[in-house]
């Protein structure tokens, strides 16, 4: 069942993600500033999240490394051990 979890997981969070990244774009669209503060909010927001995603996918990767060292590491003490 965990196993069932797990694959939902990540795409629970992209689509979490997804949907906060629009809405913020939406709401920063419909804002009443003008064109250029908008603009500059626009980038340092996309800035951000490039950011965030960029340490979440080198988290997810450190984990993916680990775990294949660690199904290599029993698959090999199960032949040769």
């Amino acid at each position: 069942m965990s196993s069932h979890r797990e694959r939902r997981a990540p795409s629970f969070v992209s689509g979490l993600l997804l949907g906060a990244v629009i809405g913020a774009c939406v709401a920063l669209l419909t804002t009443p500033r003008s064109g250029r503060r908008t603009r500059r909010r626009l980038r340092r927001a996309a800035h951000q999240v490039r950011g965030r995603t960029t340490d979440r996918f080198d988290d997810l990767a450190a984990d993916v490394r680990t775990r294949v060292d660690d199904a290599l590491q029993g698959a090999f003490e199960h032949f040769v051990g």
